[in-house]
């Protein structure tokens, strides 16, 4: 504001001056009149000065008010947050530093607000899932303290059983902690692969397990390069044929197909399993979700598989989902061709 006033006032009177050296060469003027012309035009350059002062205050404060309202939200939701609270996004309009500034710290907050509450999800995963096989534990033992039940080699093995399953869930947690810490760095090695005899080396070590259960495989693989991390996309491709031979349900061959379209290689594997509900389809790749299949003793599964898988296929700017109609079931992903 000081420089404001200091321009106006050196200008009013660079003005004035001017105008008196140009007022004084016209000699048809009397005294009386220049000096008349003299006050006059003081007096409008002093009106035009105040004006220009506060014109320009008032713009100066409206613009400062508009731009400090955003900051002054932003200090009360960082104020929200420090006490634990989640603040609603702040409305802001343009696209300076400080509406981006804003967006970001929006974006910041709804991923903390997301990230906290898959944190909550997992407890109560975590909480569902060793609740049960404690609870056994427990049972069994305090009946074998009363002497309600004696040891047999049976309930030996339901206890080993249950401890079997504790076990299982801090590995599948070990696991879990360790795919997080490496994610972040493990996709830099990459390499060009020809996709035909990467999927057809991944499969063969499913022929066991598939001759076990003589479930019939069918392969229709065209030939298509891409640049992947090699072992993580195996480990997508064994995660979907573990799930299609456990879950194998009724009668028919898998399929696993594979074809480049456009700029992308598809990969999809369909199996006859049973039946999933639409909340199955829609949280299928959550972490800890599973089916209600998939708790039973004979299944087991962790529910972590498809979830990493999806990571994975995301972390190659690709896209990973399933589709089913009644019992049959068809895992597919895609990745940009090279």
């Amino acid at each position: 504001m000081i420089v404001i006033v200091a321009f106006v006032m050196l200008s009013s009177w660079a003005i004035y001056n001017t105008a008196c050296m140009l007022a004084d060469g016209l000699t048809s003027m009397t005294e009386q009149k220049q000096n008349q012309f003299q006050a006059t035009l003081f007096q409008y350059l002093w009106i035009f000065s105040i004006s220009a002062v506060i014109l320009g205050s008032l713009i100066h404060f409206y613009l400062t008010k508009k731009m400090i309202q955003p900051l002054r939200e932003l200090i009360q939701s960082t104020k929200e947050m420090k006490q634990g609270q989640y603040p609603s996004s702040i409305h802001v309009k343009g696209n300076g530093e400080v509406g981006e500034l804003i967006r970001h710290f929006n974006d910041l907050v709804q991923q903390l607000e997301t990230n906290e509450q898959q944190r909550k999800n997992l407890v109560s995963d975590l909480s569902h899932e060793f609740r049960t096989p404690l609870t056994n534990l427990n049972g069994y033992l305090l009946a074998l303290q009363k002497g309600v039940m004696e040891g047999d080699k049976n309930l030996y093995q339901s206890l080993y059983a249950e401890s079997f399953k504790l076990t299982q869930l801090v590995e599948q947690m070990e696991q879990l902690k360790e795919w997080d810490d490496m994610q972040i760095y493990s996709f830099h090695e990459k390499e060009l692969t020809n996709m035909k005899e990467f999927i057809e080396r991944s499969i063969k070590i499913f022929h066991w397990p598939l001759e076990k259960k003589q479930i019939e495989l069918k392969t229709d693989i065209q030939t298509g390069t891409a640049v992947i991390n090699r072992t993580s996309i195996s480990q997508v491709i064994s995660n979907l044929m573990d799930n299609a031979i456990r879950y194998y349900d009724d009668a028919g061959p898998i399929n696993i197909k594979g074809e480049k379209i456009h700029n992308e290689y598809k990969v999809s594997i369909t199996g006859p399993g049973r039946s999933l509900s639409e909340k199955d389809n829609e949280r299928i790749f959550e972490r800890f979700y599973r089916i209600e299949t998939s708790r039973s003793r004979e299944f087991g599964g962790s529910g972590l598989g498809l979830a990493i898988s999806k990571e994975i296929i995301e972390r190659h700017y690709g896209k990973i989902d399933v589709h089913s109609e009644a019992h049959v079931h068809t895992f597919w992903f895609v990745i940009p061709c090279s």
